[in-house]
C-alpha cells in the first residue's frame, strides 16, 4: 500500500511541473555552452530538467513551480551572460505512450 501511495504521490507532483521555452542571447550553439547553461540552471531550486535544441536555438527548462519561477529562471541565465527571451512558459507535455515490445524477438507490437 505504502509503495502505491508513493506512486500516487509522485505521479501528481509530476502533473504540476511547467516548461519554460526561452531563445538565449548569445544563443546555444554548442555541446559546450549546452553544458554551461545545464550546470548553472542545475543550481536554481526547483530546475528539474533542462534541455536545448541546437536547430531551433531554444532551451527547455522542466521546473516546479512551487519552488522557482520564469523570473527567477531568467536571471539565472542573466547572472551567468545570458539575456533570455520567453518564448512560451506552460505545462509540462504529457509523455507519449511507450509502444509494447515482444520480449522475444524485440519487434514492437505496433498496429499496422
Amino acid at each position: 500500500m505504502m509503495v502505491v501511495a508513493l506512486l500516487m504521490s509522485v505521479t501528481a507532483m509530476a502533473q504540476d511541473w511547467k516548461v519554460l521555452v526561452v531563445k538565449t542571447t548569445p544563443e546555444v550553439q554548442n555541446v559546450e555552452m549546452q553544458v554551461k547553461v545545464k550546470n548553472q540552471l542545475r543550481l536554481t531550486t526547483g530546475v528539474k530538467k533542462v534541455e536545448s535544441d541546437f536547430a531551433s536555438k531554444q532551451v527547455m527548462v522542466t521546473y516546479d513551480p512551487k519552488k522557482t519561477d520564469q523570473k527567477k529562471i531568467v536571471a539565472a541565465l542573466k547572472k551567468n551572460g545570458y539575456e533570455a527571451t520567453v518564448v512560451s512558459d506552460g505545462q509540462a507535455p504529457e509523455a507519449p505512450a511507450k509502444t509494447p515490445v515482444d520480449g522475444t524477438s524485440g519487434a514492437s507490437k505496433q498496429k499496422k
